[in-house]
């Protein structure tokens, strides 16, 4: 789906903005030639389009603030853009914005093992934060299945995960202090190396906030020593409902897997095809990987196979060695490429309680016939972070909508079952017009006078996390107050 296009108002301003930029930038790192742009006019949620009216492309912190002072003075939004991988939209410009992306920003600037800390410029990619310190024993823990395109700066911008959270926490749990720049080009320090904040939490603020408080440039992340080892298992069940009360009695148990991770028969069949993971042909596969000592490892998958037997399973298998191990995270971590190579595909993110799975899946493959369309199940049930991929033809007129709709009805039915809009995709546009499910008008309102403290003109991410005519209607309103 198309936005809309810039007015001749905005094209007109178009020459003297790019001019100031090229003022404080090289000249190859401003992009305004239209055609050039449509590089950046869309993210991960690939059904949305728009090319933005410029892009920018810093490499350090000062240049970001002179971006941000000139854009603030001249009113023109701006979306923060770290690698594109967002699949909520949110990096997907307006007609009238500045992308300013961060890739150029990826530099390592300090590695402190004493303290375990790695700070880093947020172009970086995740999985090369770990590279930079995997020789002397140590990784960074979030693993979003994107990380070996993902930044950080995306990261932090929606709080990602990845299949080991649930031992290791989300994107918060390891992030110990950033610096971040204002709309209006101020640069804020914000935690450090120090394990906690002695005043109000502002990386609670920051960390989760779309870009919508400022850009954020430096990150302190916390690094953890490598396990002595971790392996694997495989459980295959024939119901999608049973591998669901499987994942909810092993948390139960109060075994803490590093992972547990749910696949149903589409996304099996898709994944084995690509990847020749040697799954087996059930209904629903977990993958629930332990770490420890040799001793610790058996321990508790003798629990966690001890459980899923009472759930009469298809198969169980262990990883025999390490290159089998690598197949089984290989397959898990390629579903998404895999499936988007023969469908087109929405990917949700709603979050549920553990103990309410098994009826959530049900609910979702209901609402898939009644909609008419199909959805593959692959997501973190350790922590019920859930993704669905709802499958439609988009050159089919009317597929689109038909999947935004079952869409909608999926993450209602998240909310209803005592959860959430969103685990780690963010809101961006794909939910903005549900935060009502989830958040009263009180709350929202809560909300947004965050924003007005930070970003006052309501010039940062436009048009994303809040309700639509909320956002343009307080943007009005503070442009007004000014």
């Amino acid at each position: 789906m198309e936005m809309p296009r810039p007015s001749p108002e905005i094209l007109a301003r178009k020459a003297r903005l790019v001019s100031r930029l090229l003022d404080v930038l090289p000249e190859d790192a401003v992009i305004s030639d239209e055609a050039e742009t449509r590089a950046y006019e869309c993210d991960g949620l690939t059904a949305y389009t728009c090319p933005p009216l410029s892009v920018v492309l810093p490499s350090t912190t000062k240049e970001v603030s002179d971006i941000l002072s000139i854009c603030h003075a001249e009113g023109v939004p701006v979306v923060p853009r770290g690698s594109g991988t967002s699949l909520a939209g949110g990096a997907l410009p307006t007609a009238d914005s500045v992308v300013l992306g961060v890739s150029r920003m990826n530099d390592v600037l300090e590695t402190n093992y004493d303290d375990r800390i790695i700070r880093v410029q947020t172009g970086r990619t995740n999985l090369s934060v770990t590279g930079a310190i995997e020789d002397d024993g140590f990784f960074y823990a979030p693993d979003p299945s994107s990380q070996l395109a993902c930044a950080i700066a995306g990261n932090i911008a929606m709080n990602s995960g990845g299949a080991h959270c649930l031992k290791y926490g989300v994107t918060t749990n390891n992030l110990l202090g950033v610096t971040i720049v204002l709309m209006d080009g101020t640069v804020v320090e914000i935690g450090g190396a120090h394990m906690d904040s002695c005043s109000y939490d502002w990386l609670g603020v920051i960390c989760g906030s779309e870009g919508q408080l400022g850009v954020v440039t430096e990150a302190t992340l916390r690094i953890l020593p490598k396990p002595e080892g971790a392996r694997p298992v495989l459980i295959g069940y024939d119901s999608a409902e049973v591998a669901g009360a499987c994942v909810s009695d092993i948390i139960k148990a109060g075994v803490l897997p590093v992972a547990i991770e749910y696949m149903d028969r589409k996304v099996i069949e898709v994944v084995e095809a690509h990847a020749k993971a040697g799954y087996p042909q059930c209904e629903a596969l977990l993958i629930v990987e332990v770490e420890g000592s040799p001793e610790e490892i058996d321990e508790q998958l003798g629990v966690i196979k001890q459980i899923a037997r009472t759930h009469n399973p298809v198969e169980i298998r262990d990883a025999s060695d390490a290159d089998e191990a690598a197949r089984i995270w290989l397959g898990r971590k390629s579903a998404f490429g895999a499936m988007g190579q023969i469908n087109d595909y929405m990917c949700l993110d709603g979050t549920v309680p553990v103990s309410a799975l098994p009826y959530v899946l049900k609910r979702t493959g209901e609402l898939a016939e009644e909609f008419g369309l199909e959805v593959g199940n692959v997501f973190h049930a350790g922590d019920g972070n859930m993704h669905p991929l709802i499958l439609f033809d988009a050159n089919k007129p009317g597929d689109l909508e038909t999947c935004e709709a079952l869409g909608a009805e999926i993450l209602k039915l998240c909310v209803e079952a005592g959860g959430c809009l969103t685990g780690e995709h963010g809101v961006g546009i794909e939910k903005r017009d549900l935060m009502g499910v989830q958040f009263t008008p009180q709350d929202l309102e809560a909300q947004m006078k965050v924003k007005d403290v930070f970003d006052p003109a309501w010039l940062l991410n436009p048009a994303k996390v809040f309700p639509l005519e909320s956002s343009a209607s307080r943007r009005e309103r503070m442009k007004s107050a000014a």
